[in-house]
């Protein structure tokens, strides 16, 4: 079999659905020896540490003009013109790009734009509706990221419930308790933070509810002795301007750091230094990071909102995301209640160890296989 995974996002995208696309053909590389891969890159081609039957395809122009003759102009330039004929194309990153023969498999993370429309980027928004229905159309099988994906493709989009299949994230085995001190206190001095620290990590965006945690923060603030910093990590997405002048509002700005974006091989390390992870997304497709924080051994404070009481259970203590006071009222339970952080963390433990690459390489790969003799 010979499949073809447009890779461009692993390349191009440090976090969200480039992060998701690494794992993923990480798990099969470490899988499948037996099939051949080409993976896609718009752009140039780095060095990619991946066994004999991955081979990395660059297309000879750039992400943004593909994007133009595919999906904006509909023109017949077929992905696999460059990679000779393909009995399964996977893109991870919702759209299909033309192609010539073979099976076709997109992954759709979420349907923001849909669900929530509010906190999903305008323009992105237009496009996706625009342009997913007719790959969903086109497409074998559809993967999601989650039940709650599932449902609401099935709901919102008509899809039939036969054609999409949950396939979950894993977690990179790096993010484990990380107790060595030259490490720890690298990463703490890297991003001053030498008082002990409340975090999240995510995109700075509406739907990520950061002004919510930003309001809980200084709830807790002003109702007690707080010696906690809050980090925020992330990248900036969309109307993030508004956060800097909450800061500023609620008087928080020898208070607040925010990281940026912050490397991959600093983040185990980073939520191995914090006391609590905090995550009151408005709305999720599945959820990476506090999975990541339970890997590495910290209690956990998240949203209750979709979709990540389906992933994350009973390990982490779930909020109302529209309710400052009650985000507030759980991070403080889990920094004064010594007897239930032990019990969060080692329930966090548990449930993290549910999630790995090859788990959802595994699922993936019986999917490939389906729709290439279907």
């Amino acid at each position: 079999m010979h499949v073809g995974i447009d890779y461009t996002s692993a390349i191009r995208q440090g976090a969200g659905i480039g992060r998701l696309t690494r794992g993923l053909v990480q798990g099969l590389s470490g899988l499948d020896r037996e099939n051949r891969y080409s993976l896609i890159i718009k752009g140039p081609v780095p060095f990619l540490d991946l066994p004999p039957n991955f081979k990395a395809c660059r297309l000879p122009f750039s992400e943004r003009f593909s994007h133009i003759v595919w999906h904006r102009l509909g023109l017949p330039l077929a992905a696999d013109l460059f990679t000779g004929p393909l009995d399964l194309f996977h893109s991870p990153d919702y759209l299909l790009p033309p192609l010539r023969t073979g099976a076709r498999i997109i992954t759709v993370h979420d349907l923001t734009f849909l669900v929530v429309p509010q906190y999903a980027e305008p323009a992105l928004a237009r496009y996706l509706a625009k342009k997913l229905p007719r790959s969903i159309e086109q497409a074998t099988v559809v993967l999601a990221d989650s039940e709650n994906t599932r449902k609401d493709l099935v709901s919102l989009l008509r899809v039939p419930p036969e054609k999409v299949e949950v396939v979950y994230a894993g977690i990179d085995p790096t993010f484990t308790p990380v107790t060595d001190k030259d490490r720890l206190d690298s990463v703490r001095s890297k991003h001053g933070l030498d008082a002990p620290f409340i975090l999240n990590v995510g995109t700075l965006e509406p739907r990520k509810n950061l002004e919510g945690l930003l309001r809980a923060y200084a709830l807790m603030r002003n109702e007690g002795h707080l010696p906690h910093r809050l980090a925020l990590a992330g990248g900036r997405g969309w109307l993030y301007q508004g956060l800097f002048r909450l800061v500023e509002e609620l008087g928080l700005r020898d208070s607040v750091s925010f990281l940026g974006y912050v490397a991959e091989e600093d983040l185990p390390v980073l939520l191995s230094l914090a006391d609590v992870f905090v995550y009151p997304s408005f709305y999720e497709g599945f959820g990476l990071p506090p999975l990541e924080a339970m890997a590495c051994g910290t209690p956990v404070v998240a949203s209750r909102a979709p979709c990540l009481p389906e992933v994350l259970g009973d390990a982490a203590l779930l909020v109302d995301p529209a309710d400052h006071h009650e985000i507030a009222s759980a991070v403080l339970r889990v920094l004064e209640n010594n007897e239930l952080r032990l019990s969060q963390v080692a329930k966090g433990t548990t449930q993290a160890a549910k999630y790995t690459w090859k788990a959802a390489a595994e699922k993936t790969l019986s999917v490939y296989r389906r729709a290439t003799v279907s």
